[in-house]
């Protein structure tokens, strides 16, 4: 099944963001600027079938054009496929979209669903009903989503992508922003939003690309009834498949054991690899990637 992230959506997306783009034998080309006009090209989730010497020599004409540095590419091939792309001169390099990832077949019925999580899983998305934690869809309620991204991105210790970025991506058609609210007391006070998710609607699957919570409301479990809610709306868009976008237990073990809980086959891409067209500043690159 072919990615979003290879869409005629995705690729406006970019565009909105100022970024070059190009169709190289049907994959999608990014172009990300980097210091001293330099730059590298980038090919995310694209089909393993389609990188041959035609795509290479095609791709290689744009980087000498656009001073990059290298190509990076990142197949949908899954481990098992074994496929060589080192015949065709790529180095395996460092993903930049996880490698891993778990997606959950719902198709099945919602009670078997229900059934096959954690029994954590689902004693926390009932404890949140009980707690009367009410989800919506809300695309005007941005200003909240990056408000819970910023202490979220504080707290763990990550850079966040700038806040224009996920503002176009909801823009997106197909993209969603979900919210976990507590209900207001009064008629004066408004809800409280406590977590978001943007979720992504694309032909039959459905992605969990971004998700954000409020930590000292973490003992009300809002998170594990909006993933829940989302996976239902996923149902009834008819979709067949729900991605829950990367998971590490190394990396991110709390996030992954979330994840988990939910049930759901896990994947393993071949992850990313690079086409070097300038040695020098690539070995700069890497240098430099390090120290930062």
């Amino acid at each position: 099944m072919e990615l979003f992230l290879q869409s005629k959506n995705w690729e406006e997306f970019q565009k909105s963001l100022g970024r070059k783009v190009w169709r190289v034998n049907k994959i999608l080309v990014i172009k990300h600027n980097l210091p001293f006009g330099k730059s590298y090209l980038y090919a995310p989730k694209c089909r393993g079938d389609f990188l041959n010497k035609d795509f290479l020599n095609k791709t290689k004409k744009i980087a000498k054009k656009e001073k990059s540095i290298f190509l990076k590419t990142e197949p949908i091939q899954v481990v098992e496929d074994k496929l060589d792309l080192g015949k065709i001169g790529l180095k395996k390099s460092k993903n930049i979209q996880p490698q891993k990832t778990l997606i959950l077949d719902i198709t099945k019925p919602e009670k078997e669903l229900m059934k096959n999580m954690h029994y954590k899983t689902r004693y926390n998305i009932r404890l949140a009903e009980r707690k009367n934690i009410k989800i919506e869809k809300n695309k005007d309620s941005f200003e909240d989503f990056w408000r819970l991204v910023k202490k979220t991105t504080e707290r763990d210790k990550f850079k966040p992508h700038p806040k224009e970025y996920y503002k176009k991506m909801l823009k997106i058609p197909g993209v969603k922003l979900f919210l976990a609210l507590i209900p207001s007391s009064t008629e004066q006070t408004r809800p409280k939003i406590i977590a978001a998710n943007i979720v992504v609607f694309y032909k039959k699957q459905a992605i969990y690309l971004h998700g954000t919570s409020d930590y000292n409301y973490r003992n009300l479990m809002a998170p594990y009834l909006l993933q829940w809610k989302q996976i239902l709306e996923a149902k009834k868009k008819e979709c067949i498949e729900y991605d829950f976008w990367g998971i590490d237990e190394e990396k991110w073990p709390g996030v992954t054991r979330f994840k988990k809980g939910f049930s759901g086959k896990e994947i393993k891409y071949i992850g990313a690899y690079d086409m070097i067209f300038k040695k020098c500043w690539y070995f700069v690159y890497k240098v430099v990637k390090k120290i930062i």
